[in-house]
């Protein structure tokens, strides 16, 4: 039980598929208490029931593109736990326009959008729920390694991968002094409703299954546990980093296949 008697804000939970569901599930099976987030009432009818299955101890609204909703969800935690331990940003979005052709295409406002949704949600979070977070707590998001090179019609979004990679160290930074550590977790392609709105994304899966040092396609679970590692004592030293589960594949060069 590495998380016995912690509390745990996850935002970001979408269906029982998403990312967000595997790192809320492997915490609730070690011991900590969640609570999760709903943008709006239409993923509000998704949330609650995963909320009942995992036993959540509340659900809460939170649109991470208003201040003031980050500061009623801010209140609502505080009114609920008072502190917690361990917050978890799995937020991300871009017009599906600008998740396929060409980069250079991107508008103006696409670019806006997938930046302040992406990334800086990310430090709008941490801002509100700072005097929440415990001596010793961790905060944690959703990378990916189009952040670092160039993925076929991942666009604007590898763009804001990458400053919410660089949001992380700063973060990490200003948050060491509390003993609060702040990582990503850079994780390899999965079926999920955020990677359906890639153009030709069953193609990537194939190619991830073919040419990773593991040979396959990574899955929740994985991701999960790596998420425990981090929001866990075991992790205690690690703090401004970004932490691949892929298979693998970040290793890798050119890969063919061998006749």
């Amino acid at each position: 039980m590495l998380l016995k008697g912690k509390k745990a804000v996850i935002c970001g939970v979408a269906n029982n598929k998403s990312i967000a569901y595997g790192i809320a599930k492997a915490f609730v099976d070690h011991g900590a208490e969640i609570a999760l987030s709903w943008p709006g009432e239409a993923l509000r009818k998704r949330v609650d029931p995963i909320a009942e299955e995992l036993g959540a101890a509340f659900t809460f609204p939170c649109d991470v593109t208003s201040d003031q909703d980050l500061a009623n969800a801010a209140t609502t935690v505080k009114e609920k736990w008072g502190n917690f331990d361990i917050l978890v940003h799995a937020v991300a979005f871009a017009n599906r326009e600008d998740l396929q052709g060409r980069c250079i295409d991107t508008s103006r406002e696409g670019f806006a959008l997938a930046l302040d949704v992406s990334a800086y949600s990310l430090i709008g979070l941490s801002r509100a729920f700072e005097p929440l977070i415990n001596k010793n707590g961790s905060v944690m998001t959703l990378s990916y390694y189009g952040a670092q090179k160039v993925i076929t019609n991942y666009n604007i979004m590898g763009i804001a991968k990458a400053a919410l990679e660089a949001s992380v160290r700063y973060l990490a930074y200003d948050f060491g002094e509390k003993g609060i550590r702040v990582n990503a977790i850079s994780a390899g392609p999965l079926k999920t409703l955020a990677a359906s709105g890639i153009s030709g994304f069953g193609k990537i899966l194939s190619h991830i299954e073919h040419y990773t040092p593991l040979k396959k396609n990574i899955t929740i679970e994985e991701v999960g546990n790596t998420a425990l590692f981090l929001a866990s004592d075991l992790a205690s030293g690690v703090t401004g980093d970004v932490l691949f589960v892929d298979a693998g594949f970040q290793t890798s060069g050119i890969q063919i296949a061998v006749e």
